[in-house]
């Protein structure tokens, strides 16, 4: 099957500051004939993700940087539509991570089947991917979460926020999260059962309302944020509090250094533990996770939001939108 009108979205140039939609190219290419041994996929869904902000400028990290002038990649969801491997047969649906594109050829090293679940496919690029499995690992294996601890989250309303803040209420916990609309609010108090918000961007002193929210401390702090929100939340922590960091979401578009918090030294007074992860060094455990998440969604008791954009064309405004609240839980781009 020769595709002559194959979209995919390229790097043109790397971003200083928020990403603008002249950073991305809307390219047109055709996919050629797939050979022995390869399946011809096309996208469905694709994710964006804040890390990806971090790929775009040319410097060593955990994950290689993207190229210029040549197509970004990404979780996506696909549909084998021709093939020549016996491992995917033609209408199967596969996870992987060339996203930001149409359609590709594939030798099959690079995708996952779908397993049979009755939950929509998309889920698999949020509450039952990466986002879900960044919240499980990072509140329950690095934040060590007991039932009766008091829980802080911030970024709470988005993809991996929003997961944490129903899980640490199922392991029955005290949770607070921080937000920046009354609409997600309102989405955290009435729909999701935290039992305080807090909305950053009217606060006047973070601190005194993390207080006021978390009466008795902060036992443990999912950190999607940094800057204020890691100041104020280390002035909360109870002695021997741990701090999962996930991401800071602050500094990602930070065009000079930008300052620590200037209480670094509670993290001694309160014998603090803080770590970071990066959820692809814990993947061996994501079969435990879609089967628990999986039977949690199925109860009734995770519930999950998706924002979705659509078309290809539409991700790099989908992308920027991560860096301005556009989104309530997942954002997605669907595809065709």
């Amino acid at each position: 099957m020769h595709i002559e009108k194959n979209q995919e979205i390229h790097l043109l140039n790397r971003p200083e500051g928020m990403p603008l939609p002249e950073n991305f190219e809307l390219v047109t290419v055709p996919v050629n004939e797939i050979g022995e041994g390869e399946v011809l996929v096309k996208n469905n869904w694709m994710s964006v993700d804040p890390y990806m902000r971090g790929r775009m400028i040319d410097r060593e990290s955990y994950i290689a940087p993207f190229a210029l002038g040549k197509v970004l990649d990404g979780g996506a969801i696909g549909e084998v539509i021709e093939s020549n491997n016996p491992a995917f047969s033609v209408g199967s649906k596969v996870a992987h991570m060339s996203g930001w594109r149409e359609y590709f050829i594939s030798d099959g090293k690079d995708l996952q089947p779908l397993p049979a679940s009755p939950i929509p496919e998309q889920a698999f690029l949020g509450v039952l991917g990466m986002p879900g499995m960044t919240a499980y690992t990072g509140l329950l294996t690095i934040g060590e979460l007991k039932k009766g601890d008091n829980v802080f989250v911030s970024a709470a309303s988005g993809a991996v926020g929003s997961i944490v803040c129903q899980i640490a209420k199922l392991k029955g916990c005290y949770v607070v999260g921080s937000v920046g609309s009354d609409v997600k609010a309102e989405y955290l108090k009435h729909e999701l059962g935290v039992d305080a918000v807090i909305n950053y961007k009217e606060s006047q002193d973070l601190t005194a309302d993390l207080a006021k929210a978390c009466p008795n401390g902060i036992d443990v702090y999912f950190e999607n944020v940094g800057g204020a929100h890691l100041e104020a939340a280390l002035n909360v922590m109870n002695d021997h509090g741990r701090i999962a960091v996930c991401g800071m979401i602050d500094q990602y578009n930070a065009t000079e250094p930008v300052p620590g918090p200037t209480n670094l030294g509670q993290i001694i007074v309160k014998k603090l533990k803080l770590q970071g992860f990066i959820v692809f060094e814990h993947w061996d455990n994501y079969p435990t996770f879609v089967q628990q998440m999986g039977q949690w969604i199925q109860e009734g008791t995770i519930s999950y939001k998706e924002t979705v954009y659509q078309g290809i064309e539409s991700a790099p405004e989908a992308f920027i939108g991560l860096f301005t609240g556009k989104n309530t839980g997942k954002m997605l781009v669907k595809l065709g």
